[in-house]
């Protein structure tokens, strides 16, 4: 599913300035069907290398290819393409729009790729079916728990069976109850086969995949 070969990301200097790297020579591989995550501290360059297995930024160097397609020398236009196509994001602040309800929320992707709308609310309901939502599609972000919104963007992730479910930080902003809610929920997926990424800071939370990469210093090693 993922695999990057000497993966390098840098900056250029600015004037009177040298050049910053942030990743060096990463390597990474993770099969369909994995439940994998990438622990870090802050400015370890964990999220430069979310940004990049998310096809929002491109490497300096080194070969990167997600699902079959080698992604690493696309320009803007097909690093979209990629996104819309291969990948399911869940973000620590849910990223919903406030003023539609939950099932407006978790169709709107689907909106934007010109599904009908009988269509695209039926693969609604049945992601927020997946994520034990379905009682709560016509709420406002707002009438929902933390935990519950957290869900919705997951729903919203999925609701277009995306090759890649990538996390980053997804219980950064919940409490106790909720993050063990949304980890429960991830296992769940992982179960039925997702493959599913998450970065985070927190070991407690890289301890429920299966397995485990650390990132420190821009340099990425298997735990």
């Amino acid at each position: 599913m993922i695999r990057m070969e000497n993966i390098c990301k840098e900056y250029p200097a600015r004037r009177g300035e040298a050049g910053l790297r942030i990743l060096s020579h990463v390597n990474l591989w993770v099969k369909q069907g994995e439940y994998v995550a990438i622990v870090g501290p802050s400015g370890s360059g964990k999220s430069t290398l979310m940004h990049l297995i998310g096809c929002l930024d491109t490497p300096t160097s080194g070969r990167y290819l997600l699902d079959g397609v080698d992604v690493a020398g696309l320009n803007a236009a097909g690093l979209c393409r990629v996104r819309q196509e291969k990948i399911g994001f869940v973000f620590q602040g849910y990223q919903l729009l406030k003023k539609r309800t939950a099932l407006e929320n978790v169709a709107f992707p689907l909106m934007l790729r010109g599904m009908p709308v009988r269509k695209r609310e039926a693969a609604a309901m049945e992601a927020l079916s997946r994520v034990g939502l379905s009682q709560r599609a016509q709420h406002l972000p707002a009438q929902l728990s933390g935990g519950q919104q957290q869900r919705v963007s997951i729903a919203r992730a999925l609701c277009y069976s995306p090759a890649l479910l990538l996390c980053d930080e997804p219980t950064g902003a919940l409490d106790q109850s909720s993050r063990d809610e949304i980890l429960s929920l991830l296992g769940e997926l992982h179960g039925n086969g997702h493959t599913i990424v998450v970065i985070t800071h927190d070991p407690c939370v890289a301890a429920h995949a299966l397995r485990r990469y650390r990132v420190d210093g821009g340099r990425l090693e298997e735990e």
